[in-house]
């Protein structure tokens, strides 16, 4: 039975102190395509919008199965050699780097590839299936065996992946073909769903009865209700009967979607960039999008004390009231102090990866970590991405975890020797 897509894509910034959408969509009749751009400063949007851009002349072509693999996996090497001439040409890009969800419909068939943390799930006959599987540190102790499942939804280092597409030769992602049937219904979302919302919960709205829009919003509005705190995206798309009644135009979503930013009263220019053709697709597909936004502004009274009785006791009230609360914060301090101690994390100490005890903060001239391990991991050995990371610190849950994430930094370390050309020092 020949079949359609019905399909729609949503993304809100979040309830973080992101100020821009590093996310990017796209969902049209033949092609279902989700980024999160990760790198901050570094241009997250710019990566999630490159790859996008790159993949969307896919979408309305003509491919059997097999070749469907190939133009996907392709016109996923061609973006990843994009990030990297965008890098070569801006230097303050270098860093930037983007998951990857695409879908490709070639007949009855969609051809898929998957790099990097964001998911894809299948619902089938009422089941309820994770399609992808993640490229992060938290999947690798999953393999492993050293958490379980319930463990991974919550883990702090649930965010560190350990393949997202940096435009490094070897940034391959994960290829494969599935038959498609009709009744089908495909998610595909970022992190900032995943992060923040049980797989249960987002397994109930998937399955339940709604449109693809319907369902799309309402992922949307439960994970704000969870106080996302990253950029959200979701893409759902139903299986059809190539008669049935299917979306009209194509959409685009997040940094893919959004406008250039130009002063007043000027024209836009031609679209030259991919990140440029992708917004001008979106506004082509979805006219312009709103020029305001609701804020919502939270006022704070400050609690004001009334003084009662004699100044004499008023004097000898507050005395009391101070010693007690030096004690408080003495005993606090200690408290503080020793838990601090009991934290773990990895960062750069001298150009090299350390492993340290205690919280990357200071009081005063007073440093509350220390160097618990030592290792020959040269930072600038790493491809750039890890060595933002770890010039951040990443967070573990205690020693053995933080030896993990060194072993994965380790890894990466000799990847990158092996193939100097393509990690930027």
């Amino acid at each position: 039975m020949p079949i359609a897509l019905r399909y729609a894509a949503r993304t809100d910034l979040g309830l973080g102190s992101k100020t821009r959408n590093e996310d990017s969509g796209y969902a049209g009749p033949d092609l279902l395509v989700l980024a999160d751009g990760m790198g901050g400063h570094a241009a997250g949007d710019m990566a999630s919008s490159t790859v996008v851009a790159e993949l969307v002349h896919l979408d309305g072509e003509s491919y059997g199965a097999d070749e469907a693999l190939a133009q996907l996996h392709d016109a996923v090497v061609r973006a990843n050699e994009r990030l990297r001439d965008e890098m070569d040409e801006q230097p303050d890009l270098e860093g930037m780097g983007t998951t990857l969800i695409a879908f490709l419909r070639s007949g009855n068939k969609l051809a898929m590839a998957n790099i990097g943390d964001s998911r894809a799930y299948l619902v089938r006959g009422g089941v309820f299936t994770q399609i992808t599987k993640d490229h992060s540190l938290v999947q690798a102790l999953l393999d492993d065996g050293r958490i379980t499942e319930a463990e991974a939804e919550h883990h702090p280092q649930r965010s560190f992946v350990t393949r997202v597409l940096t435009g490094r030769a070897d940034d391959e992602p994960d290829l494969s073909l599935r038959e498609a049937q009709v009744g089908d219904r495909y998610l595909m979302c970022s992190d900032g769903l995943s992060d923040y919302v049980a797989k249960s919960t987002i397994e109930d709205i998937v399955t339940s009865q709604g449109t693809p829009g319907e369902i799309a919003d309402r992922l949307i509005a439960i994970a704000l209700k969870a106080s996302a705190r990253d950029n959200v995206t979701v893409v759902v798309a139903d299986v059809v009967d190539s008669t049935a009644p299917t979306s009209a135009t194509p959409q685009v979503v997040g940094a893919a979607g959004a406008p250039p930013v130009r002063p007043d009263d000027t024209p836009p220019p031609e679209p030259r960039t991919p990140a440029e053709k992708a917004a001008a697709l979106s506004r082509e597909a979805n006219g312009p999008a709103p020029g305001s936004q609701d804020e919502q502004d939270d006022e704070h009274e400050t609690p004001v004390l009334a003084e009662e009785g004699p100044s004499r006791f008023r004097r000898l009230r507050w005395l009391g009231l101070g010693l007690l609360v030096v004690a408080v914060i003495a005993v606090g301090g200690w408290i503080g102090y020793s838990w601090t101690q009991s934290q773990y994390y990895v960062g750069d100490d001298h150009g090299s990866v350390a492993i340290y005890r205690g919280l990357h903060n200071s009081i005063g001239p007073f440093h509350l970590h220390s160097v618990r391990q030592q290792t020959d991991v040269k930072t600038t050995d790493l491809p750039s991405y890890y060595q933002s990371r770890v010039r951040a610190t990443i967070g573990a849950d205690d020693l053995p975890d933080a030896r993990k994430v060194v072993q994965t930094l380790t890894t990466q370390a000799a990847a990158c020797r092996s193939q100097a050309s393509s990690c930027s020092t």
